[in-house]
């Protein structure tokens, strides 16, 4: 009976934290060898095997905001519909669950920010909903990185004539980044994490601050040598326009 007892706690309570723990190695592998295929197949398992399981779900929706984000800057727009169609379910279920309004919030003003990006023309509708629900996100909790991060990707993106600021977004990505690192969660192995690195660098590249940049970019190679994207792409290409000017 005893080892009955404890067969079945492993499967409730151990197993799924071994395999949710494997999901974000695969997740982080993934993301630093810029192997998204392998990020793909993660999610795609992910979504077949659903549970109402808040914790899981919410996992599934921030790998699915990764993966969404990835095939807008490769233009596979098609392939960007369609995760953000299940995105955006899976955050309904969240929220009907009750979970985290910040996180909610925060993830509403992102995948309107992809809705732009998906038909610019939609700017002026999407837009001020994907500005609402950062400030919103914030309101909910002032701690919650994520809100801070939609703020400044609205500041980055939008356009100056509308009120975009690149230094606006920088301020943004910073607090967020402070509050990455302050908020007791580990941001060793943390894709998120890496990704704000990123940001906050080509936020300064864009106004050709190439000090500042290169800082940010060895940040991210501090914390993860192998950062494949930044060690043979961002960070060569931001030597040689430094070199060229």
């Amino acid at each position: 009976m005893e080892r009955k007892t404890s067969i079945i706690l492993f499967t409730l309570v151990v197993f799924p934290l071994l395999l949710a723990a494997s999901e974000k190695t695969r997740i982080y592998q993934a993301f630093i060898h810029n192997r998204m295929e392998d990020w793909k197949a993660v999610i795609d398992d992910m979504e077949s095997h659903k549970t109402s399981e808040t914790a899981r779900l919410a996992k599934l929706v921030n790998y699915q905001y990764g993966y969404i984000g990835y095939c807008l800057g490769v233009e596979k727009d098609k392939e960007a519909r369609n995760y953000l169609e299940k995105a955006e379910k899976n955050l309904d279920m969240l929220e009907d669950e009750g979970y985290r309004p910040s996180d909610i919030h925060a993830y509403k003003s992102a995948f309107y920010g992809y809705k732009i990006g998906l038909s610019p023309i939609k700017a002026p509708i999407f837009g001020p909903k994907s500005v609402k629900q950062a400030e919103l996100a914030i309101e909910a909790d002032s701690t919650n990185p994520m809100g801070y991060i939609q703020q400044g990707n609205a500041q980055f993106y939008m356009p100056p004539i509308f009120g975009g600021s690149k230094t606006e977004a920088i301020k943004k990505f910073g607090k967020a980044l402070q509050l990455m690192k302050q908020n007791g969660e580990s941001v060793e192995n943390d894709w998120n994490y890496l990704s704000l690195l990123v940001l906050i660098a080509q936020s300064y590249e864009e106004m050709e601050k190439w000090e500042q940049a290169e800082k940010y970019y060895m940040q991210a190679l501090a914390a993860e040598p192998d950062f494949k994207w930044v060690k043979d792409e961002l960070l060569p290409g931001l030597i040689k326009k430094k070199n060229d000017e």
